[in-house]
């Protein structure tokens, strides 16, 4: 019998070619859209997950609220990983991990620009799983002035891996460090990638405040790492407390495995994702995949007017419902294979453009699971098959005989509603993707056009490695400043843009004059005389520094508006701050000579925070801000170039120019709009592949109507109006529906932005409009085609 089914399906696909090849398509391109969507979801899922000991790991995170202020930090300080060690028997292992280690690599005359590397214990290979290719993970980096390199960069460095171990290679400052080891590349699903680690000193330490280090324990096997966050609040209690006063202080640990998808906190160690984007892209790929078996339904139903005399002769010779049913069963579950088959094809073909769009380096190869995943793929199409055909074959096998001997349809008015409330849905989603696309890049337009306090246009930033090169900055700038095409230049402690600015604790004097014993956290950052000029930034109050300004240098700082306002000072200028006592007791105290107009020195994602401005050492004016001129960009660069070049022979610095710094900030925004545009134009396709569907049940149900209007004096146009307007009834009530989601989703997504724009009104009309011209142009085609039939025609078959 199922052969006979199958015989009887591959007759029909033949017959209805059109028809079958619209809804292999259709169902094609719904199933390539899940398939990659599941390859994305899956990868970002496996974040971490290939460490040996990943459900053992934690990271140590922080955050705080008092009265003047708050904070959620990733990184703790140098002295948590020692001391919890110490106070808690349930951690096996710690590891601190310092981003500070990268830099220019010199090997011979050879230079390597490498800023992705890392300080840390030599306990890392004891906690994190890195495969070793050369070396020996236990004694790696247990000596001071160790690295271990990844595989490609030792290839970078010395042409073969191999030839890396026990080489001496220089960092800038000619500091060396002796090559114990290469590893495997780290997979590109891990939340920190680097290209080598370096071992921290061995007397390495710092403040409890300081904040610059990230802290990972190794809990024992069978400890709880519940119960042992539970015991934190005595660990704040005997290290923190007298620093940091009554603030409501929570020591958190959180899963290695979670990190990249769940974590919410300020100066991440790497890129991260987010679980609220993997539940959108999963939502999307959910609703392009019902579309498309929506797709499937209307149109098996349009062509199933064409079997209607088939159905009632099987039953006028005895056949079953249940045997009729098995058969356009056995055509949905053929078709639906044949279906993953275009759409495995469709997948593999998107694969490149996808990973592109995704950032993504995605793959459809089965390697080992080959097995496991047909067989879970053949289930899925199976499950598809079933519930894209189970409609049209129950609707079929219902028919009457004697009535479909006849060629009628009988009374289908609940079914026509049922297939109209798919194209509701189909819609729906449909106009809800396009608003949400349209939101999307109206904001990305947005952060990148924002006035963000300064002139961000053609203002350059580079790194100055040597130390000897930082204490002639001065001459530096004035060497730059002497060609036209330089309008100015300064010097700062960090390119701003980069979300890596930092944080310090400080003790600030209230309205009222006194410093209270609580400290609050306010963002620092490190200038020369020359940045606000360069940078164009508002002086609103008070004085800019003083050039070479010994009093400076020693402890005048420029505050941003922010820290002003939170303060409540009418008159900030000589106001106090100071730092904590350092481990020999020594106070330093600094007073506020200027006030700036607030400035982004993060993306827009981030609330503008208070913001303490000090003169830069030499030491720290380690980051040129130059800015050119914009008809004479590659003039400017080789320019500067060869100014440097004056002062450090090897170098070759690495242009960074603001505008793009800022930007790159909203790449993962920018990946989302991107890959929700293309899934839109999927449903759009898909959407008006099932409109064509039940546009031609519609007119094909109504030809004797039409020959009877068309007799009786209708014109083309008034069929086609005819036609027509049941259809954009259904397209306006599925506007009515997918607009209010559409403007709760995108409501939630903007939360991700402190600064964004406001939803107007008119992006949702005009997703609407463009939902109704598309439903409008499927429509008419066959609207048209019915209207220009000879009444005669319609008529002689009554």
């Amino acid at each position: 019998m199922l052969f006979n089914y199958l015989k009887i399906s591959i007759r029909n696909f033949r017959k209805q070619r059109l028809f079958s090849g619209l809804n292999i398509l259709g169902l094609g391109i719904g199933i390539a859209a899940v398939w990659l969507m599941v390859l994305y979801v899956a990868d970002e899922l496996s974040y971490d997950r290939f460490h040996a000991k990943a459900d053992r790991i934690y990271r140590v995170t922080q955050e705080a609220e008092w009265a003047t202020g708050s904070f959620k930090l990733a990184p703790t300080s140098a002295p948590f990983a020692p001391a919890l060690q110490n106070e808690y028997p349930e951690i096996e292992k710690t590891v601190r991990i310092s981003a500070e280690g990268g830099g220019k690599i010199r090997f011979g005359e050879k230079q390597v620009d490498a800023y992705d590397i890392f300080f840390t214990d030599g306990s890392v290979f004891d906690i994190f799983s890195y495969p070793f290719l050369y070396g020996n993970p236990a004694t790696a980096l247990r000596e001071p002035q160790k690295i271990v390199l990844t595989k490609t960069l030792a290839t970078r460095i010395f042409g073969d891996a191999s030839k890396a171990m026990g080489q001496t290679v220089f960092f800038s400052n000619n500091f060396p460090n002796v090559v114990t080891g290469v590893i495997d590349d780290v997979p590109g699903n891990a939340h920190m990638n680097f290209s080598a680690l370096r071992s921290l000193p061995p007397d390495f330490t710092g403040g409890w405040q300081d904040g610059d280090i990230y802290t990972y324990l190794l809990l024992k096997e069978g400890a709880d790492a519940k119960k042992l966050e539970a015991k934190f609040p005595a660990f704040y209690t005997k290290y923190l407390q007298k620093q940091m006063g009554d603030a409501d202080y929570h020591l958190n640990l959180q899963p290695l495995t979670s990190i990249h998808l769940h974590s919410n906190l300020d100066y991440e160690i790497g890129t991260k994702g987010s679980i609220k984007t993997v539940y959108i892209f999963s939502a999307i790929a959910l609703l392009i995949l019902i579309i498309a078996c929506i797709n499937y339904m209307n149109l098996y139903t349009a062509r199933s007017l064409k079997r209607v005399r088939e159905v009632g002769v099987r039953k006028a010779i005895g056949s079953q419902r249940f045997q009729l049913i098995g058969q356009f069963l056995t055509e949905s579950f053929l078709m639906t294979v044949l279906a993953g088959f275009v759409g495995f094809i469709l997948a593999k073909a998107a694969l490149p453009f996808f990973n592109q769009l995704a950032e993504k380096s995605l793959n459809l190869d089965f390697h080992d699971n080959s097995m496991t995943t047909v067989v879970i793929g053949a289930a899925f199409l199976l499950l598809i098959g079933l519930l894209s055909g189970l409609y049209p074959a129950l609707m079929l096998s219902g028919y009457r005989p004697v009535i479909a001997l006849k060629g009628q349809l009988g009374s289908q008015s609940g079914g026509a509603g049922f297939r109209q409330s798919l194209v509701v849905f189909q819609f729906a989603a449909t106009v809800v993707m396009i608003a949400c696309s349209g939101i999307v890049y109206r904001q990305i337009q947005y952060v990148n056009d924002k006035d963000l306090g300064f002139n961000k246009d053609q203002v350059l930033t580079f790194h100055i490695d040597k130390n000897e090169v930082r204490t002639q900055v001065s001459a530096l700038k004035e060497k730059l400043e002497q060609n036209p095409v330089i309008e100015s230049a300064a010097s700062a402690s960090n390119p701003i843009g980069n979300n890596a600015i930092g944080s310090t604790a400080l003790f600030v004097e209230t309205n009222n004059g006194d410093i209270p014993s609580t400290t609050q956290m306010t963002q620092r950052f490190m200038a020369d005389a020359d940045y606000l000029r360069t940078m164009e930034i508002k002086l609103l109050q008070g004085r800019d520094f003083i050039k070479s300004s010994p009093a400076d240098l020693a402890g005048s700082v420029l505050v941003n508006q922010a820290l002003v306002k939170k303060q409540g000072w009418t008159n900030p200028i000589g106001k106090k701050m100071r730092y904590p006592a350092d481990k020999d007791g020594n106070v330093r105290e600094l007073t506020i000579v200027g006030v700036t107009k607030d400035f982004h020195i993060y993306s827009l994602q981030h609330k503008i925070e208070p913001l303490v401005i000090q003169l830069a050492p030499p030491m720290e004016q380690d980051n040129m801000y130059v800015r050119i001129n914009a008809t004479k960009t590659s003039e400017a660069l080789a320019y500067i170039s060869q100014v440097y070049k004056t002062f450090d022979a090897d170098a070759r610095p690495e242009f960074q120019f603001l505008d793009e710094n800022f930007a790159k900030q909203y790449q993962a925004e920018q990946r989302q709009g991107n890959v929700l545009l293309a899934f839109a134009i999927l449903a759009v396709v898909i959407a008006c592949l099932g409109l064509f569907g039940l546009a031609a049940f519609a007119a094909e149900a109504r030809t004797k109507e039409i020959g009877v209007r068309k007799v009786l004096g209708a014109s083309v146009q008034d069929v086609v109006l005819m036609l027509s307007r049941d259809f954009v009834k259904l397209v306006l009530i599925a506007i009515v529906i997918g607009t209010p989601i559409a403007f709760y989703a995108m409501t939630q997504w903007l939360q991700n932005f402190e600064y964004r724009e406001t939803l107007s009104w008119w992006v949702f009309a005009l997703a609407g409009v463009v939902a109704i011209v598309i439903a409008l142009v499927t429509v008419s085609s066959q609207a048209l085609k019915s209207a220009l039939t000879n009444p005669v025609k319609a008529l002689r078959a009554e």
